[in-house]
């Protein structure tokens, strides 16, 4: 098949790019390199079946032709990371608005299959766990910046479902939880490979708030091959699917737990939400998916808990050698 990713340099997208190669499929990416990176993607560049561009998908011109060569488009081009969003609001309503909407309109001309990754962080400060895919949304005030792309993503949401029902053209839409794995960097607020780094590099360990707040980890390889099954699955259309793991742990039992992992001697340091990002910050309390949908149609676990998931972290960032900060 000739796939199209969007964001195909970042962590996730270099992930799906390497399945999709190793099977044997045509890939092309465009990627801005805001997120990603070339090096995620640099031992495909001279495989005859890689093809990457490195341009805004607002360049309407490239990726139009993109799309058009593609039979599947995954579409993962987005603001990432709380610390990003927060610093830069109008770039993360932007990129996840137009970008989405463009990406739509193109493939629509020719009915081309738009796999959409969206996030857990619509379901916002609901209390309703675990979270549901037809459950009510429940998004803070607008003058609190997190939320914003909680919200950018939601519309994007809407937007890939009215193109499928009032147009025919097939959409379907991913709900990811926490996905972790080798590439990703905490530069933007990613919590496992921060605490790996920091740890490996004897520095605090720095857990904002009481780090009472809880995650379910999940294991990028088993979200890239979700997202596959997905993609050429006729009853996923039109629909929403959680992709993540039960296996919930505590911000706080998680930096103790990479500081155990990784015999290192750093203390784990409670730093303010406010002094970490802004003033009246909120977060989300826990964040749990339901995962029946997901099951029953493709089959899909979780395959690596989150102590196997940390020791792959461990060993990505000691083969690299650097920080991830």
């Amino acid at each position: 098949m000739k796939i199209l990713i969007t964001g195909g340099a970042g962590f996730i997208g270099s992930h799906l790019v390497d399945v999709l190669i190793n099977r044997g499929d045509e890939v092309f990416i465009i990627d801005d390199l805001s997120t990603g990176s070339v090096e995620n993607i640099e031992h495909h560049q001279s495989n005859p079946r890689f093809h990457y561009f490195f341009d805004t998908i607002l360049n309407r011109f490239l990726l139009a032709e993109l799309i058009d060569r593609a039979d599947i488009v995954f579409h993962l081009a987005a603001a990432v990371g709380v610390k990003l969003i927060v610093e830069s609001p109008v770039r993360t309503i932007e990129t996840n608005v137009k970008g989405t909407e463009t990406v739509l309109e193109l493939a629509n001309r020719k009915k081309k299959t738009v796999v959409l990754a969206s996030t857990s962080e619509v379901y916002g400060k609901s209390t309703s766990f675990p979270f549901r895919e037809d459950a009510d949304l429940v998004l803070g005030a607008t003058d609190k910046g997190r939320w914003s792309y909680a919200c950018s993503k939601a519309l994007d949401e809407y937007l890939a479902l009215a193109y499928w029902k009032e147009k025919r053209c097939p959409t379907v839409i991913v709900r990811l939880f926490n996905t972790v794995g080798p590439r990703q960097t905490g530069r933007y607020g990613m919590v496992v490979p921060r605490f790996v780094s920091q740890a490996l590099g004897g520095q605090p360990l720095t857990v904002y708030g009481e780090g009472n707040q809880s995650r379910c980890f999940t294991w990028v390889g088993d979200v890239v091959h979700a997202l596959i099954q997905l993609a050429v699955t006729s009853e996923a259309v039109g629909e929403i699917f959680n992709i993540g793991s039960t296996n919930e742990i505590s911000i706080r039992d998680l930096a103790f737990l990479v500081k155990e992992m990784t015999g290192s001697n750093s203390e784990v340091a409670f730093i303010p939400y406010e002094q970490a990002y802004e003033q009246g910050f909120e977060d989300m309390n826990r964040r749990v998916p339901a995962l029946e949908k997901v099951h029953a149609l493709i089959g899909y676990t979780s395959t690596i808990d989150v102590r196997g998931i940390i020791e792959k972290v461990v060993e990505d960032i000691k083969a690299r050698g650097s920080s991830v900060e």
